[in-house]
Formats: structure tokens, C-alpha cells, sequence
């Protein structure tokens, strides 16, 4: 019985020192790979022949209006549509579901805010960061990008783009502090090697 109890004991110790390499491995692949790409928002770099500014969507307030961080990601993207003629911009996010809509608070913010209403594309469909970046491959055609998000998000969404041929740049939108910073970056911890697996496994 002791000798089986300690058995049990190895294969868990030894099952969780693999899971610990894996997100140690997973983290710092997906971080590594795309540290370079990302512009700093007071200096935005021009990149030639932009296919889409690409916004990815997040939480909108119970009054339908854009949550903070949502808000900061469309500020963000507005100021590097400003810079980047030619350009469109893809709001992707969940707005296929019935009681919930981040796609409409979207265009409507970027209509308030100077965009051309034809060169607002939308993806309702981008229900999580592998699928706006892998639709807007597959659905739009996109090529060349500069992703819009939250630094400690940025990492990731840059290292899937790299994984179905898109060349992508990325651009921080942190232009507060939020509420639950801690959990999001225990998350997107979790969310990097979920995406590193599943992108090792298909594209």
C-alpha cells in the first residue's frame, strides 16, 4: 500500500513539474517572439501597405457603451488610422449572440470619432483571440496588420498572426489603469499556452 501511495505521489509531482515547463516554455516562446513587433504609442511607426487595423473586441458596460479597456483599444485605433492611409480598420469581436453586442458600440465609436464608415469592417464571429486573427486571414484576406490591444494581450495575439503567415505589428492600448489587472495577467498566463498547444497542433 505505502509503496502504491508513493507511486501515486511521483507520477503527480513528476505531472506537475511538466505542467509548469509547459507554461514556462509556452509563455516565454509566445513573449519572446513577439516583443520586437510591438510600436510604443507615442511613437507609432508607419507601416506601408496595411491591410487592416485590427481591434480586438472585450466586455461592453450593461448600457451597451464600451467598457474602459474596450474604449482605450478604439482610442488607440482611431489615432493609428489617422497615420496609416489606406487602411481599414476590423473591429473583431462577440456580437453574435442574442443579449450581447460588442460589435455595434464598436462601429458606432469609431463613426463618433473620424473613421469613414467604408473603411469599417466588422467580424462578429471573433468570439476569442485565435478566432478575430485567424478569420481575419481566412474571412478578410488580411496579409499585413496592426493589432489594437492591451500590452499584456498584445504578446499573444502577435504570435498567432505570426502562426498563419500574417505579418503583424502590434500597438499597446493602455491608456488607463483597470480594475483586476492581477487576474487578467493570471489569465492570459493560462490563455498563452492554451493558444501555444492548440496553434502547435492545427492552424
Amino acid at each position: 500500500m505505502k509503496k502504491s501511495i508513493k507511486t501515486v505521489l511521483l507520477i503527480a509531482a513528476a505531472l506537475m513539474i511538466a505542467a509548469i515547463v509547459l507554461v514556462a516554455v509556452a509563455n516565454i516562446t509566445v513573449i519572446s517572439s513577439a516583443k520586437t513587433l510591438i510600436d510604443e504609442p507615442d511613437s507609432i511607426t508607419y507601416h506601408e501597405d496595411i491591410d487592416f487595423i485590427l481591434v480586438l473586441g472585450c466586455g461592453v458596460k450593461p448600457d451597451g457603451s464600451p467598457s474602459d479597456m474596450l474604449r482605450d483599444r478604439l482610442a488607440r485605433a482611431c489615432e493609428v488610422y489617422e497615420n496609416h492611409a489606406g487602411a481599414k480598420i476590423l473591429l473583431s469581436g462577440d456580437g453574435a449572440r442574442d443579449g450581447y453586442d460588442e460589435i455595434t458600440p464598436m462601429i458606432n465609436y469609431c463613426l463618433e470619432h473620424g473613421v469613414s464608415e467604408s473603411d469599417i469592417v466588422s467580424d462578429r464571429y471573433g468570439v476569442s483571440t485565435y478566432e478575430s486573427v485567424k478569420r481575419a486571414k481566412r474571412e478578410f484576406g488580411a496579409k499585413r496588420i496592426i493589432i489594437i490591444t492591451q500590452n499584456y494581450h498584445l504578446y499573444r495575439a502577435l504570435y498567432i498572426a505570426e502562426r498563419f503567415g500574417i505579418t503583424a505589428y502590434g500597438v499597446g492600448a493602455d491608456i488607463h489603469e483597470y480594475a483586476w489587472q492581477r487576474f487578467r495577467d493570471v489569465r492570459e498566463t493560462a490563455a498563452r499556452t492554451k493558444d501555444f498547444l492548440i496553434t502547435l497542433i492545427t492552424k
